[in-house]
Formats: C-alpha cells, structure tokens, sequence
C-alpha cells in the first residue's frame, strides 16, 4: 500500500460478524443439536454455508425491494427459515425462536481480539455493522471485550451493507472524509461497497476466497489481524 495513502488513514471501521466474530465456529456446534432433535440427517456445515449464503440473499432483497428495514436478526430467522423448509426439516416458530438466541453467544476470533488491541492505540476504531444497534453494543461489551470508539449500526441509513448510503452516512457520523477511513472485512462485498464512496480497504481474507472482479480493489489483503496490525502498524517493517 502506498505510504501517503495510509498515512491520510485515521480511522479503521470493521465489519463484525464473520470478521471480528466467528459465526460458523460459534453456529455450527448447536446448529448440529439443533438438526439432530428434528430428525434431520444434515451435515451441520453444509446447511450452515447455505443459510449464511440465503441469509445474504434475504438482505439483499430487503434493501432493493425498499419495503422497510428488517434488522439483522429478523434475515437470519427468515434465513433459517427458508432452508428449513428447503430441506423437509419438521419445526415449530417457537423452535425456532428459541434457537436463534444462540446468536446471543457469538464468540470472536482470537487474532481479531489481539489485533484490535493492537491497532486501538494508533486508530479510531468503528463497528460499523449490518447489526441492530442494542445487539452490537451487547455483542462489544459481553463476547468481544474489546472497546470501539464508535459503533455504526446501518440501521442509521435504513439499508444493508454494501449500500453506498452505509458508507457515506457512516463518513457523516464520524465527521471524516471518506479516504480517511479504512473499512476492514471478510466479505470482499463490503470492500467494494466502502471503495466505491472513496473509503480505502482492508481485505481479511481468513477464508482463502477470490476477491471480485471489479475495479475496486483493496488497499491490504491479509490472512487474518495479526497481519493487518503488522502492516498497519509497521508498513516499512
């Protein structure tokens, strides 16, 4: 990365479930229960990457038909949901109520805990998330333990990530130009999302997946937080 262009960097935000939270690690152990009392001969991992992946798919429709933002939770129960009924599986509203309170429990990676605190004393930190704000304030406090200076719910801007209006309501809130904020994600969907309002990216690439075809590229690509403290911190190093 250039070193004029990080140096105009002030501010890191961070996409927070499946970059700083480990969904599938905290998901697929009582998603594996969850299957097996419904009689259901599913692999557990299997069924997870197609309810993450629908789970997407429900975001996406939320912002582009413009009927109203749903919240985070509400597309991961419409998500199950769907794949559920996808795959015959027998369940209950309540069951499936009660299960989705294991999204209360979410654990983080430990290298984005470590690199977190690295990288707070030299940046501003930002969650900014797809996550109702009362459930990232609780996911910061109680299972990352890792303060941010600020957490950006989109909620402020009524749609999903990778949106522009995200971005730029969240350039708005932190009173920043947008090359001033670095977006950091797992998702090379919301590195294209913040590049294209002029924010630069971070690409953690912890799952060894291709980045887009597209003009906007990242900044950084690294495996994981250790990495992108290491670069962030010492860029001649």
């Amino acid at each position: 990365m250039n070193a004029s262009v990080l140096g105009r960097v002030t501010t890191l935000s961070f996409d927070i479930f499946g970059t700083v939270l480990d969904l599938t690690g905290s998901l697929v152990p009582p998603l594996t229960g969850f299957l097996a009392e419904r009689g259901a001969k599913i692999d557990a991992q299997a069924f997870w990457a197609q309810w993450r992946a629908r789970q997407r798919i429900e975001q996406y429709q939320d912002t582009i038909i413009m009927l109203g933002h749903s919240g985070y939770l509400e597309t991961c129960r419409r998500a199950l949901v769907y794949c559920l009924r996808d795959s015959s599986v027998a369940f209950t509203e309540p069951q499936v109520e009660d299960f989705m309170r294991v999204w209360q429990e979410l654990s983080p990676f430990e290298d984005a805990v470590r690199g977190l605190k690295r990288l707070g004393g030299r940046y501003r930190l930002v969650a900014l998330s797809n996550g109702e704000p009362w459930f990232l304030d609780h996911l910061i406090a109680n299972r990352i333990g890792v303060p941010f200076d600020t957490r950006i719910s989109v909620e402020a801007a009524g749609v999903f990530k990778p949106h522009p209006s995200v971005y730029r309501t969240a350039a708005g809130l932190l009173e920043c130009e947008p090359h001033e904020i670095m977006m950091v994600a797992a998702h090379s969907f919301d590195i294209m999302g913040a590049r294209a309002c002029g924010f630069r990216g971070a690409f953690v690439n912890r799952y060894g997946l291709p980045y887009e075809e597209t003009p906007l590229q990242p900044d950084l690509v690294v495996d994981d937080f250790d990495e992108l403290a290491a670069k962030l911190l010492h860029p001649n190093g």
